[in-house]
């Protein structure tokens, strides 16, 4: 693709990165086949084609308008065209420099702007968002449908406990996140119980929570990269020690953002070096068991049963198109003994997108309604999958139980308890 782009823009680093990902797509439109929002609105400006068009436009100095807004607004950013593209195009970043300058560009209502300032105040802060979400309960029927649909029914309870520090040799830190601990408190405790039978402690570091991308993906970089430093502030003593082996996510959402800690904080000369090590050193949880998987398999031995329940996996597109981990937490729950459902249409996301579900309610419903028609044609017991937000937006719209795979694999170890 030739390209021309304006002077605000040409010389600028992000110009640079922009140009040469618009010379690398040859418009051949594969991305079209598997863009969740073309296959829904069947619009070309909704195709990340389309989309690139729009960029380029911009970027070369034409006029930016509320549709050029609307239609990059309406990107999932779920990267599964990353994942189809022959050329490699770095559609997702391209997508973050078009959108900032949108921004920029076309000011939005003040109901959009305050909306906005909510999420990025109140999710990232856990002593906001857990009495936000007590408040919510209590008044969950007077709610607007897509924040009820975010509102757990009770409060979450049930979670097992932390096991007693083992001092193993072998010691791993898990982040907290910010919503995670209040929606779904049971996936850190059960990981840590999992990983505790294979012979390694996980701990949570305080001060470590939000790891930026809920507001990255927002638009307020700055408080962003802000989180950011602070997750590294937290876990660098970690690595100065010498002591921790990985960082484990459990949530692919985060993980995907902190593995691009690196390259979001190449140009900070105090931190570029610390966030690529910490980048370098961030696990998923699935690889880290997919790593133990020969004591893994022994453990699940010795645990038995189970062998008939069916489960229905929805792997994240933060899992599989962002990091590229695929059939992993299959494997695993397979050796478990759980039989896998079927899934049609499994690199299709899901609507959450993390505060998509809450901007873009009529599709992403769309979205969740056609994944769990999916997931439910099998028959499964309940349904699983790695993401908090996947997690809650898929259970918004289920009658059956939405859970975190890990869950599963701590509650079948403790049978051999």
């Amino acid at each position: 693709m030739q390209t021309n782009l304006a002077d605000f823009i040409r010389d600028t680093p992000a110009g640079r990165e922009a140009d040469a990902i618009l010379r690398s797509c040859v418009h051949c439109g594969f991305c079209t086949a598997t863009c969740p929002t073309f296959q829904l609105l069947g619009d070309e400006l909704d195709s990340p084609r389309g989309r690139i068009y729009l960029i380029k436009q911009m970027l070369e100095g034409e006029p930016v308008s509320e549709t050029t807004q609307l239609h990059l607004d309406r990107c999932l950013g779920c990267r599964s065209c990353e994942t189809t593209c022959p050329s490699g195009v770095k559609y997702h970043r391209l997508l973050e420099i078009g959108r900032e300058v949108v921004e920029q560009r076309v000011p939005r209502s003040l109901a959009a702007r305050a909306t906005r300032f909510l999420l990025c105040e109140a999710l990232p802060r856990n002593w906001i968002f857990r009495p936000a979400v007590r408040v919510g309960q209590l008044m969950r029927p007077l709610l607007p449908r897509v924040l009820a649909d975010k509102v757990p029914t009770a409060a979450p309870g049930g979670a097992r406990p932390w096991p007693r520090p083992a001092g193993h040799r072998r010691r791993m830190v898990a982040l907290a996140g910010c919503v995670q601990p209040t929606l779904t408190p049971n996936t850190n405790a059960a990981t840590a119980r999992v990983l505790d039978r294979l012979g390694v402690d996980l701990v949570e570091v305080p001060g470590a929570a939000c790891c930026g991308a809920l507001r990255y993906h927002l638009h307020a970089q700055e408080k962003a990269l802000d989180d950011m430093r602070q997750v590294i502030d937290a876990w660098w003593p970690e690595v100065e020690s010498g002591r921790v082996e990985a960082f484990v996510m459990t949530a692919s959402g985060c993980g995907e953002h902190v593995r691009a800690y690196g390259e979001l904080l190449q140009h900070d000369p105090a931190y570029a070096a610390k966030a690529a090590r910490i980048a370098q050193m961030t696990r998923d949880a699935s690889e880290i068991l997919a790593g133990e998987r020969e004591r893994l398999v022994e453990l699940l031995r010795v645990a038995g049963g189970g062998s008939d329940q069916r489960v229905a996996f929805h792997s994240p597109c933060t899992l599989q198109h962002a990091q590229k981990i695929r059939g992993v937490v299959e494997s695993l729950l397979a050796a478990a003994g759980f039989q896998l459902s079927p899934v049609a249409e499994p690199h299709l996301c899901c609507g959450s997108a993390g505060t998509y579900s809450i901007s873009q309610p009529v599709l992403a419903t769309q979205l969740r309604d056609n994944k769990l028609a999916a997931m439910n044609a099998g028959g499964p017991a309940f349904l699983v999958t790695a993401n908090i937000g996947c997690q809650t937006h898929l259970q918004s719209g289920s009658a059956l139980p939405v859970r975190h795979w890990i869950e599963l694999i701590d509650e079948r170890l403790g049978m051999a308890s």
